[in-house]
Formats: structure tokens, C-alpha cells, sequence
């Protein structure tokens, strides 16, 4: 080897060795966004199962599957200041040690308490993860690559949720097969396993993660903030060339430097200054509208709702598998996509979809509303003198109710009808769930006053503030509704089934790859960890708060009412990104921060 060309083969492997590295970090972080998938979808299949065995109410069931989002929300409220206080590479080991916690908690679980502590333990999971993993992409990756980078967090992400659909749609099948023994015993023992067996399957990813989250080097802007010069560099050197690693701190140099401020002025570094009130507001507005498009309550009951437009168990769990589908691939057209064509342009793309599918499903659904039968009276005729009920429909309680009401017509047919039951006691609602008449496995609905009246004062005053709940425990059982409806044709199903799937494409082609970008982007380098955290902690409590209501609203409203609420917040969505937000496209985090520190027309 001559010496003009040793140089040449040394900078050669250098160049080599710093893309092995980049892309293991791809990996570590499509991990991480692979055990937030699992977290949002996993429950998706196991919904049904859990529902038909644990004996828990709507309210219950609905609480079950916002606890991820109420874990997410506690544990995001502590996140920047983890990751500022441990560092990122800390955090994301701790995150995926309490995800591999979280499932033997839940699929050992025998009553609601430590179901619903093993989902809270896997939603603080989450939170930890949906901030650290963005921030310690945002912060690692160059510009040129960034949007790249945190694509593959949510692209890997929404594999997690076509792996658990996968996963659900196995225990279908194996459902289904037992079914056809006609034992209702063996059936319900089965559905039982199936729930806990889902769980359990989805502990590998969170080993992978942990052990590639020891392996990698720790962020060099952390590093650069703890004066760390020397480490900050060689972080950045494993991903960069010297003079990219240069540059780039030379930017840190410049952005860590205060603004210029009068003689005997302070310059304090809050929140509240004016260059980061814009930037953290914009990104706050953005995450909460994120997730009042529908998405997380779409994944999570998505099961429920295509049963409910006329799929059978089985066409409903194989509806959700191609639902996660098309998520996962039009995510990644949207990798493709985000550093070309940018941010904004697949913003408005993507809201202005997500608009016209949601009023298109909440039309369907409509339709088929239109001829539902409320049978309160029936229904409270059965009440006990306890003030209860327990009522076992099927297709001769159907036909019965239909006779005594008069809509003996073809809208409803006996065997193919859906009920649900509204009730109080005194100021306090409750609801069941929609059952079948064309489900051999349906268990009785059973209404007693546990399920509606909370069991203290403080649970009574967050259910409803202005209820009397001393004269609750006393009240007798009144039936608000019990309505009966048909269930629609197999082809309203499908037609239903593939609205929601345009819905999804629209939503992981823009929002579901840019959301995470905007998170991270807009935040100025001396508050994103602790805004990241702020603008989180909106975003899953809306999730949150949508999901724990979503079986009780569409009992009483209708899933039309929902969807058409989704349609409206979206279209808040859609103002605030096409006229409000800037395009980040290309653009250093130190170059976004100037941006909005000059308050620069765009």
C-alpha cells in the first residue's frame, strides 16, 4: 500500500465504522418505538378476551385501557427532568426495564386492582420512552438525517402495533376453534389464557431494547450542557466527521450563549420568556390535537368498533391486522417523504384526510343508528327488588323485546341484533357493553350498584361533582336506556373497516412521522427535555381522557357522536398547522431556536 492511499483507507473505515454506528442507532430507537407500539396496541386484541372473562365494566374496561395513558401522563411529568438530571442513555435503560416488569404484573393479574397497576407500570414505560427515545434522536442525528431518524422510532413504533394485532389475530383463530366445540365452559377458560397468553408474548422486545440501550454512547449535547467538552466530542465523533463535530459544537457554543440584555438586567432562562413561549405553546397545541384526531382510541377499540359496524370476531381481529398494516406502510412512505417534501406539506396532507375519513365512518354509523329501539320499560320491569339486574340476551330476548316495542319490521332481525343498557342510581350513570345476539359466548349484563355509585366521596366527586352521593347509595336502579339495534351487514362492516383505513393512512403518512419531529424540533435546546415533558403530559391527557370515556360515551351517544367529535378536533389540527406552523425541513435545532428568537417571517 503506497502512502497516498493509506489516508484514503483509513478515512474510508472511519466512514464506514461511524455508518454502523448510525444505523445501530436507528435500531436502539426503532426499539424503543417498537415497545411504544406494543404498549398502545397490545390491548387491542386482548380487549375482547378480557372483556368476556374479568367481569369488568365498561367503565372498568375503558379505565383498563387509558391506564398505558394515565402511566404515560405520570411518568412524563417526570421525564425531562429524569433525562436532564440521569442523562438519555440512563433513562431509556430505565424505560425498558419497567416495561419488562409490567408484564408478568398484568398477565398474572386477577381482579382490576393489579390489572390496572400492571397497565399503569407499562404506561409509565411508554412516557419515559415517547420522550427520551425523539430527544436522544434529535440530539444525536445530524440535520440531514433527522427526519429519517425519528421516522424509524414511529415506523418501528407502528410495527409494534401490527406484531400485537398479529398476536391477537392467532388467539382468534384458536378462539374460534374452540368455539366450534360448542362448550361454553372450555370457551370461556380458553379466552381466559388467550388474554394473558397476548401479554406475555410481548416481553422480548422490551430484553432488545435494554441490552442495545447499554450499548450506545450518551448524548452529546447532554454532555456539552454537563461541561463535558471532551465526551461531547467523542459522542459526536462516533456518528460524524471532525469537521461535522466541530461545527456542531461550535453551534452549542454559540446557542448556550444568553442574549444580549440591558445594563443590570437579569436574563432568566424560564419558560416564560418570549422566544420560548411561541415554539412551546405551538408544540403543545400540536401534541393535544395529535391525539384528539382519534388515533389511540381508534387502535385500542378498534377490535370493539368493527364488530359493532358488522364483522364477525374473526373478520374484526383480521380488520385490525390490516388496519395496523397500512399503518405500518404508509408510515413509511412518510419517512420517505419527510425530508423531502416537508413537515408542513404532510401536516395539512394528512389532517385534511384524517377529516373526511372520520365524518365518512361517523355517516355509516349513522345510518344504522337511525333504526334503534329503546326498550327501557322492558328492561326495568326486570329489575330486582335489591335494585339490581341480570339480563341474558340472545335471539329470544331479541324477538321477545322486538314484539312488546312493535318494530317487528325487517331493520332488526332477532338473530342479529347489538344491546346495551343505560342506568343510574340517583345522580350517577353507568353503562354496559354492546353485546350480540349472534355471539354464542355473550355473558349475562349484570347491573348492580357498585358498578355505577363510586365506592368514596373523593371517586364521587371526580365521576360527577354536583351528584348527591350519600342519597346514590340509596336511590333505586332506573333505566335510562336499553337500546336495541341492528347489527349491520357484513359489507357495511368491510365499507366501514376500509374508511378507517384511509384514516390511519392519512394519519401515519403525516401527523403519526411529523408529530414526534415537531416535539422535538420546536423545543429550544435550554428547556426541551422539561418542555418535551410539558407538551407530552397534553398529549396523554387527551389520549387519556378520550379512551377512559369512549365505551361509556358511544353507550349513550352513539359511535357517530364520537366520530364526529374526532372529525371537529381535528380540523383545530388542521388551522394550526397550515397557518400557525413553520417548516423545519433542513434546518439545525440551533438554526429553528434563532428562528424564533428573531420572531422571523417565514
Amino acid at each position: 500500500m503506497t502512502a497516498s492511499t493509506f489516508p484514503d483507507s483509513v478515512a474510508s473505515s472511519a466512514d464506514r465504522t461511524r455508518q454502523r454506528y448510525n444505523l445501530f442507532l436507528l435500531l436502539v430507537a426503532g426499539l424503543g418505538g417498537l415497545l411504544y407500539g406494543i404498549d398502545v396496541g397490545i390491548i387491542g386484541g386482548a380487549l375482547p378476551y378480557l372483556e368476556a372473562t374479568s367481569k369488568l365494566d365498561p367503565s372498568q374496561l375503558s379505565i383498563i385501557v387509558a391506564a398505558v395513558l394515565l402511566g404515560s401522563v405520570f411518568s412524563t411529568l417526570f421525564a425531562g427532568m429524569l433525562a436532564d438530571w440521569m442523562g438519555r442513555k440512563p433513562l431509556m435503560i430505565l424505560s425498558g426495564a419497567a416495561f419488562i416488569l409490567s408484564i408478568p404484573v398484568i398477565a398474572l393479574s386477577h381482579g382490576y386492582a393489579p390489572l390496572f397497576f400492571g397497565r399503569l407500570l407499562q404506561g409509565m414505560s411508554g412516557g419515559l420512552i415517547g420522550i427520551v427515545v425523539p430527544l436522544y434522536l434529535a440530539e444525536c442525528l445530524s440535520a440531514s438525517t433527522r427526519g429519517k431518524g425519528t421516522g424509524v422510532f414511529q415506523w418501528l413504533l407502528t410495527f409494534g402495533i401490527v406484531a400485537a394485532a398479529l398476536i391477537g389475530i392467532y388467539f382468534s383463530y384458536r378462539v374460534d376453534a374452540v368455539a366450534r366445540l360448542g362448550d361454553p365452559s372450555a370457551l370461556f377458560t380458553f379466552k381466559d389464557h388467550a388474554w394473558r397468553s397476548i401479554f406475555w408474548v410481548s416481553l422480548p422486545p422490551g430484553a432488545l431494547f435494554v441490552i442495545g440501550a447499554f450499548m450506545v454512547t450518551e448524548s452529546p449535547r447532554w454532555l456539552y450542557r454537563r461541561n463535558r467538552l471532551d465526551q461531547a466530542r467523542a459522542a459526536l465523533l462516533r456518528s460524524r466527521s471532525p469537521e461535522q463535530a466541530t461545527l456542531e459544537l461550535h453551534e452549542m457554543e454559540v446557542a448556550s450563549k444568553p442574549a444580549p440584555a440591558p445594563a443590570g438586567a437579569k436574563v432568566r432562562d424560564s419558560l416564560l420568556r418570549r422566544k420560548y413561549v411561541i415554539p412551546f405553546l405551538l408544540a403543545c397545541v400540536i401534541l393535544a390535537c395529535n391525539t384528539a384526531t382519534g388515533i389511540n382510541s381508534v387502535i385500542g377499540f378498534n377490535t370493539n368498533i368493527l364488530l359493532q359496524s358488522g364483522l364477525s370476531d374473526l373478520q374484526a381481529h383480521w380488520g385490525y391486522v390490516l388496519f395496523t398494516a397500512f399503518n405500518f406502510c404508509f408510515t413509511a412512505i412518510g419517512m420517505m417523504l419527510v425530508d423531502r417534501k416537508g413537515r408542513k406539506f404532510l401536516f395539512v396532507l394528512g389532517t385534511s384526510g384524517i377529516i373526511l375519513s372520520m365524518l365518512a365512518v361517523g355517516t355509516l354509523f349513522k345510518h344504522t343508528e337511525r333504526q334503534n329501539v329503546d326498550c327501557r320499560n322492558q328492561i326495568q320491569s326486570l329489575v330486582t327488588p335489591d335494585q339490581q339486574l341480570t339480563f341474558q340476551f340472545n335471539q329470544e330476548e331479541a324477538r321477545r323485546m322486538l314484539a312488546a316495542s312493535g318494530a317487528t319490521g325487517n331493520d332488526i332481525q332477532p338473530g342479529r341484533a347489538s344491546f346495551a343498557i343505560i342506568f343510574s342510581y340517583g345522580d350517577f350513570t353507568g353503562t354496559t357493553s354492546y353485546v350480540r345476539s349472534d355471539d354464542p359466548a355473550t355473558p349475562p349484563l349484570r347491573i348492580s350498584r357498585d358498578v355505577a355509585v363510586p365506592a368514596n366521596k373523593v371517586q364521587a366527586l371526580f365521576s360527577n361533582p354536583f351528584g348527591d352521593y350519600e342519597a346514590a347509595k340509596s336511590a333505586p336502579l332506573k333505566i335510562e336506556k336499553a337500546i336495541l339495534g341492528p347489527v349491520p351487514s357484513e359489507n357495511h362492516g368491510w365499507l366501514v373497516a376500509i374508511f378507517i383505513y384511509l384514516f390511519v393512512a392519512f394519519y401515519a403518512t403525516g401527523p403519526g412521522v411529523c408529530v414526534w419531529l415537531a416535539l422535538s424540533e420546536l423545543m429550544p435546546t435550554r428547556i426541551r427535555s422539561n418542555g418535551m415533558s410539558i407538551a407530552l403530559v397534553i398529549n396523554q391527557l387527551v389520549a387519556a381522557t378520550l379512551q377512559a370515556i369512549f365505551l361509556p360515551f358511544v353507550s349513550k351517544h352513539n359511535y357517530s357522536s364520537m366520530f364526529y367529535l374526532f372529525a371537529g378536533f381535528t380540523v383545530v389540527y388542521f388551522l394550526t398547522t397550515a397557518f400557525l406552523f413553520p417548516e423545519t425541513k433542513g434546518k439545525t435545532l440551533e438554526e429553528i431556536e434563532a428562528f424564533f428568537d428573531k420572531g422571523a417571517a417565514h
